[in-house]
Formats: C-alpha cells, sequence, structure tokens
C-alpha cells in the first residue's frame, strides 16, 4: 500500500535562526547578495548576477509590479495619546482602513489628529467603524487632509515606509539616518503600481544589468500585481494549519501577462515566478480563473501547482505561512535541508537577506 500523506503542523516549520543573520541593510549593490541554487539535490553557493545564466532562452520571469507606499503614520488623539496606523488598503474617495496602534482605541465618529493634525500642517482622520466585518481587525477611516490631496498623496508628504518589525530602525520624530537609504532600496526598480505594505523583496536583487543579461539570453519578462498586506509577517500561531485564517490581498494579473503565460506554455518554456506574492497572484488565478480580485489562498505541502514551474525567493521567517509555501513547492525536507545549510554558510536572512533558487519536482513519468 502507498504511504499516507504526511500531516504537517506548526511545529514542522520552525527553526533555529541566530539573530546577527537578519539583514538590518540591503547589499552594497542589488544583485551583489548571494544566491543558493537549490533545484538540485546539493546546493551550490552563487552570486544574484549568475541568476540570467541559470535560465533558459523561452522562459518567463514574472513579476510583482507592487508599489510600496509610506504606509505608517503616527499622530495622537484629541484626548493627546499617541497613536499609529498602519494603512493597509486605500478604499473609494478619501476612506482607507489601517491597523491602529494605540493604548486604547477611540470610538467610531472620533477624530484623530495625524502628523501634527490638519491645523498642524497634516491631516486629519475620521474613525468611521471596523473593518470588514463589525469586530473585523482593521479600522475603516476617513482622511481630511488640503483640498484636492489623495490618500497615497498624503502617505507620500507624511508617511513612513514600513518596514517589517525585524528591521530596526527609528522613524517616529523624522530623525531616522537610514530613511534615504529604505526609500531607495526597499522599492524594486520595476515598482509601478501603488499599494503594498511590504516589498515582494525577492525583487529587490534585481537591476539593470541583470534584467539586460535576461533579455539578452531569450528570457520573456512579465508583471503582475499583488499588493502585499501587513499579514504577510504575521506568524501563524494554530498548530492545526487547517485552522488558520489567512488575510486577504488584492492581486491583477493583465491580459498581456495571461498572452505571455500562453506564449511560454505553446513553446514549453517554463513559468518562473519571482517571489511568493507572484506565485500566490498566478495559482490564485490559475485556481478561480479570475484576472483580478482579492486572494486568500494558504498554500501548504500537498498544494498541487498549475502554473510556476521555477521559484526566486527570499529567506522566510519561522513558522511562517511562506515557509509552507516554498515548502510546498520544492519539497520540506529539500527545503529544511537547504535552510540548515545557508544557516551554516552564513547568509542573511528576510527582507533585505540573500535570494535561493528553487525548482518544483517534475513527476515521474
Amino acid at each position: 500500500m502507498p504511504a499516507s500523506p504526511r500531516t504537517f503542523t506548526l511545529s514542522d516549520f520552525d527553526f533555529t535562526l541566530p539573530p546577527q543573520l537578519i539583514a538590518q541593510h540591503p547589499a552594497p549593490e542589488r544583485s551583489a547578495s548571494r544566491l543558493l541554487d537549490g533545484r538540485s539535490t546539493e546546493p551550490a553557493d552563487r552570486v544574484f548576477r549568475d541568476l540570467p545564466g541559470l535560465l533558459r532562452a523561452g522562459d518567463l520571469l514574472v513579476f510583482n509590479d507592487t508599489r510600496v507606499v509610506k504606509a505608517r503614520v503616527f499622530g495622537e488623539k484629541a484626548s493627546g495619546g499617541k497613536l499609529e496606523l498602519l494603512i493597509e488598503r486605500v478604499l473609494t474617495g478619501n476612506e482607507v482602513v489601517a491597523h491602529m496602534k494605540v493604548s486604547k482605541k477611540p470610538l467610531p465618529g472620533a477624530v484623530v489628529h495625524l502628523a501634527g493634525g490638519l491645523a498642524g500642517g497634516g491631516f486629519d482622520a475620521t474613525l468611521l467603524s471596523r473593518w470588514p466585518e463589525d469586530d473585523g481587525p482593521l479600522f475603516r477611516f476617513a482622511l481630511q487632509g488640503p483640498a484636492g490631496e489623495t490618500p497615497y498623496d498624503l502617505m507620500e508628504r507624511h508617511g513612513h515606509l514600513p518596514l517589517p518589525p525585524y528591521i530596526e530602525r527609528h522613524q517616529e520624530g523624522g530623525d531616522d539616518p537610514d530613511a534615504a537609504e529604505d526609500a531607495q532600496r526597499y522599492q524594486t526598480v520595476f515598482a509601478r503600481a501603488p499599494g503594498a505594505v511590504a516589498a515582494p523583496t525577492a525583487a529587490l536583487h534585481f537591476d539593470a544589468g541583470v534584467l539586460a543579461d535576461l533579455e539578452a539570453r531569450g528570457v520573456e519578462r512579465a508583471s503582475v500585481t499583488l499588493h502585499v498586506g501587513a499579514g504577510t509577517f504575521q506568524p501563524v500561531k494554530t498548530e492545526n494549519l487547517a485552522e488558520h485564517q489567512m488575510h486577504s490581498e488584492w492581486y491583477e494579473v493583465p491580459l498581456a501577462t495571461l498572452a505571455a503565460l500562453e506564449r511560454c506554455r505553446q513553446r514549453r518554456g517554463r513559468v518562473v515566478a519571482v517571489g511568493t506574492t507572484t506565485v500566490r497572484t498566478l495559482e490564485s488565478w490559475a485556481l478561480s480563473g479570475q484576472a483580478t480580485g482579492d486572494t486568500r489562498i494558504f498554500i501548504t505541502p500537498g498544494f498541487g501547482f498549475r502554473v510556476v514551474d521555477v521559484l526566486v525567493t527570499n529567506f522566510h521567517l519561522p513558522k511562517s505561512t511562506l515557509m509552507m509555501l516554498v515548502s510546498a513547492f520544492a519539497g520540506y525536507e529539500h527545503v529544511m535541508g537547504l535552510y540548515r545549510h545557508a544557516i551554516a554558510q552564513g547568509y542573511r536572512f528576510f527582507s533585505y537577506g540573500d535570494a535561493m533558487l528553487l525548482q518544483r519536482p517534475q513527476p515521474a513519468h
């Protein structure tokens, strides 16, 4: 009798990471990051600018072109109590939904003053409700700024890049010495559509030289959009993975990309996803048939991939949904072995860290 498929639990995706391996700053050059080539049984240590030579003419490289917005805004309640908003999504008009960090939550109808408030050169926000339901985890606000300024304008002028919690910065008070570096390097070179609160970090390694090399070698490029939400950093808390509630993110697969995917299939090329957000977008489209919408796709071992053949990704947090996704893609034992190798070899982890190249195992014929 064939063996029953293994049931994975949260503890299976835990590992010990030395704190000094959590990258606090990017590599001096984007493509100078290290690349752990994990396509074969034995890992190979490379440099990211080697990537074009590891792909084939006819492959299709798919990027997430989302742009990170300065979604972290500091302010205070009418009582003077400090608060912080992380604007997760812009709705219609001047309405947004946000995470709120405050000692005592204000009630609907309350006005909070952000970046000094409208009277002090900033803007105000009226709390309307919880979101998406009456007991939802986020808060819906109506923003009031100078006439004609959109929520994106207000964030760009008064907000801060919402760096992950493991990157230590002092953003409140406007004296962050790393702000200029982060503004340039926590954004991909092809970022286009504003709306993300976290960068699609595997794409941060690409620069003009790597893109030119890919084109010269006959690797086609296409893009999707998935606005990465703050939920990407939230660890799974339930030992039973089936009990985890996945966060919702908005995505779009443009018609030009659908056409590129079909051309790739016709010529028997490989679809190479840059980052887990691209994987989630493409596989959400394949499952639902919807080229745009919201996705809560949760990819764990046993998932049947329909689109992606090769994955460029960074190293992820223990017990995270992204660890589960890469384990589903390349095999649990293989991925855990690659992580042990990366730690032993001093690879840099997480958003500003190094990259890894994975290939989906092909079924035996």
